[in-house]
């Protein structure tokens, strides 16, 4: 008899998994021993056959299995005294292009696209567009209010002073770029969060390294950093004391946090809330203590008066000003580098970053996440983190683990951090679009180096390798580095060349918490969910999830026209 197991190829130093034992053939060649599995797609499969009798491997096959395809692997003993065999991958039906539905929903959206540009190049027409407005009457939206987590409206006054309005009007404008950032970002997380079509490159990694799920949150905390830094100015800029912007910013904290724990919350599926199974880290805890941090920070180093300080080296001048802040975060990461490579953690090694489970050849099954994962653990509870993470199927770990938990806040806060960085760079160099693009050039690249140098360009080999659960530091610098590039195409385009209103993304980036909020909430009735005729079919879920998704940015898109914006 034979032993077939298996190992994926996104499981890093993975014990081989048993997958079926094949009977033998008793010599019969028209009765030969078979035996039925089905295996992974998502990732290159290594299949091991072995004897049964010593366990003596005969043959090794890497192959990355297609979708619903048929495959045999025959296997024929060739040489009975010496016990060598020979192993063939047969394809009997071929498998699916799986990619057809995404080309097929790309070409609806491009063709969607192209019918409104055609549709707004005709209202460029006079007549056309008088009519137009006439049976309309649309409201005037450009005077909105800030959307949530202080986006950048400098139009908006909490003291009206007459004397303030002395600003230029160009200093006055919306810079619509942060709300779009925001907005795609949302866009791209509620897509994920449906389910992505069931694609793996719309799922977070199981461990190490990056997908198209993992850039959407840092992004998020990225441009409410970049939020905080314009928000915090004009509001004092306004008149506004220390103390009452205080008050505001322990406000949206408690709320954002409430709300993460209250409403937002994956157990309520499994019935009435109960804190003996209530999780208390989320997306919106985070957000709301990322939010309180960094924002008092940057209060505390913010001149009321606006006054600004003259910097020995013009170069540095959105940095030098705030050393205490930099001191602080440094403080930081320095606290994350000690509990999570010094930190003893029981029955594990000193500074273990990896999934516990099958990883690490099984040496470290209870470890997933290291100190992050025991300090949850020690000071929540396990019944009160995230039970399901997404190193469960890869590395089958049995332990609970949550990704937003205690330890990986310190670098949502670096962060944030950054994304301030980002907003003060528009702040000193307001309306000067070749200096605020340059700076984000050369953040980018920095961000870039450091990524490269603590992951040695490597998913697994790194000193410190890419990793959304624990959000490590090099997570961090790497989703930073794509964040300024990305802030920076969306700039020249929104606001520089003003070739892009924006749209579709600028509508839930002004409303963010209620997108957020609401399709959580709302995730599992119609229209944003229904039975599907064939669960296994990406066309199927492709289909519902990107219904869904578009469906909230009409949602969005309608409060804009109505001038309804949920802001805490």
């Amino acid at each position: 008899g034979l032993r077939l197991a298996a190992r994926s190829g996104s499981c890093h130093q993975c014990l081989y998994q048993f997958l079926a034992f094949v009977p033998p053939s008793n010599g019969s060649l028209s009765k030969p021993g078979t035996a039925s599995v089905m295996v992974d797609t998502q990732h290159p499969l290594t299949l091991l056959l072995n004897s049964s009798v010593g366990d003596t491997q005969l043959c090794k096959i890497q192959y990355h299995f297609g979708e619903f395809g048929n495959y045999s692997l025959v296997v024929k003993t060739l040489n009975e005294s010496t016990k060598t065999v020979s192993c063939d991958l047969i394809i009997n039906e071929g498998p699916i292009n799986s990619y057809l539905p995404i080309l097929f929903a790309f070409l609806v959206y491009m063709g969607i696209l192209a019918v409104l540009i055609v549709m707004r190049l005709v209202m460029k027409i006079d007549p056309v567009r008088n009519w137009v407005y006439k049976k309309l009457n649309p409201r005037e939206t450009d005077r909105l209010i800030n959307s949530e987590l202080g986006s950048p409206n400098t139009t908006d006054s909490i003291n009206c002073d007459p004397a303030l309005h002395s600003w230029s009007s160009a200093s006055r404008q919306r810079l619509h770029s942060l709300d779009t950032f925001r907005g795609l970002s949302l866009v791209i997380m509620v897509f994920v969060n449906y389910g992505g079509g069931k694609y793996w490159f719309f799922k977070h990694e199981s461990w190490n390294g990056l997908t198209v799920a993992d850039l959407v949150f840092p992004w998020f905390v990225f441009i409410m950093g970049t939020s905080i830094a314009l928000s915090l100015s004009s509001m004092l800029r306004w008149g506004s004391s220390k103390w009452k912007v205080l008050r505001k910013i322990l406000w949206r904290s408690f709320l954002l946090i409430l709300l993460g724990i209250i409403v937002v919350n994956p157990n309520y599926c499994l019935g009435p809330l109960s804190w003996d199974n209530l999780r208390i880290p989320g997306v919106l805890q985070r957000l709301g203590f990322t939010y309180l941090v960094v924002a008092a920070l940057e209060l505390l180093s913010t001149r009321a008066e606006g006054g600004t300080w003259e910097a020995p080296y013009p170069a540095l001048q959105d940095i030098l000003p705030y050393w205490p802040q930099w001191i602080f975060i440094l403080m930081l990461e320095v606290v994350w580098l000690c509990l999570t490579f010094l930190l003893p953690v029981p029955d594990c090694p000193r500074g273990y970053l990896g999934p516990g489970g099958i990883g690490d050849f099984g040496n470290y099954p209870n470890c997933t996440g290291g100190a992050a994962g025991y300090i949850d653990r020690l000071l929540l509870g396990e019944k009160h983190i995230y039970q399901h993470p997404s190193s469960s199927v890869t590395y089958q770990t049995t332990m609970s683990y949550d990704p937003e938990g205690i330890l990986g806040t310190i670098n949502s806060i670096v962060m944030a951090f950054l994304g301030l960085q980002a907003g003060k760079i528009t702040l000193f160099y307001k309306d000067q679009h070749k200096q605020i693009m340059s700076r984000f050039v050369i953040w980018s690249i920095v961000m870039g180096i450091i990524s490269a140098i603590l992951t040695k360009c490597s998913k697994e080999e790194g000193f410190i390798p890419i990793n959304k659960n624990l959000w490590s530091i090099s997570y961090v610098t790497t989703t930073a580095c794509f964040a300024f590039i990305l802030l920076l195409l969306i700039y020249y385009l929104v606001d520089v060349k003003k070739w892009w209103s924006g749209a579709p993304f600028l509508y839930p980036g002004m409303n963010s918490i209620l997108v957020y909020i609401g399709h959580e909430v709302f995730e599992n009735y119609f229209p944003f969910k229904w039975k599907m005729q064939d669960s296994q079919s990406h066309a199927e879920h492709l289909t519902q999830n990107l219904t869904a998704t578009t469906l909230w940015v009409i949602i969005s898109y309608l409060l804009y026209r109505r001038r309804i914006f949920w802001k805490i």
